[in-house]
């Protein structure tokens, strides 16, 4: 399964865009939509432009959502699978694989795992507005809630 233009437009949407390179909350040098920038790439002079960010978002969630479609044991919809690959993308397929999110999907407690989204709101220990209302918007997706994004 791959994502779909709604899922890569929700995570632009909360990742927004940078053309140069900045810190992100994680301490991680990232730049565009989200890209963390590995240690072959350099975009310190120049930055990156909108179409090669979103190349990169595009290869990022790729790989992403190739690890979900691992993980996840179970059938999803699109719209269960965009807001997971959106969740993961911004915690991390890692943390993804560990969260209580992904054994109740695969326990196939759908209900329970949409509740599972809201977990995930804290940087540093503080609940930040931002992340609120991107799991809201997850959420609703996962939910197949379009209404509410």
């Amino acid at each position: 399964m791959e994502i779909s233009q709604a899922g890569i437009d929700l995570i632009k949407q909360f990742e927004g865009f940078s053309a140069k390179p900045y810190l992100c909350p994680a301490g991680k040098l990232t730049i565009g939509y989200g890209h963390v920038i590995t240690a072959k790439e350099d975009f310190c002079v120049g930055g990156i432009d909108v179409f090669a960010a979103e190349r990169l978002l595009k290869q990022d969630v790729s790989m992403v959502g190739n690890a979900v479609s691992t993980m996840a044991l179970v059938a999803l919809s699109q719209n269960q699978f965009d807001a997971i690959c959106s969740l993961a993308y911004n915690i991390g397929r890692k943390a993804f694989e560990k969260s209580t999110l992904l054994r109740y999907l695969n326990a196939n407690k759908q209900g329970m795992a949409a509740n599972e989204f809201m977990r995930w709101v804290y940087a540093g220990g503080v609940i930040q507005s931002g992340l609120v209302r991107r799991r809201q918007a997850e959420k609703s997706m996962f939910s197949g809630d379009n209404n509410e994004l």
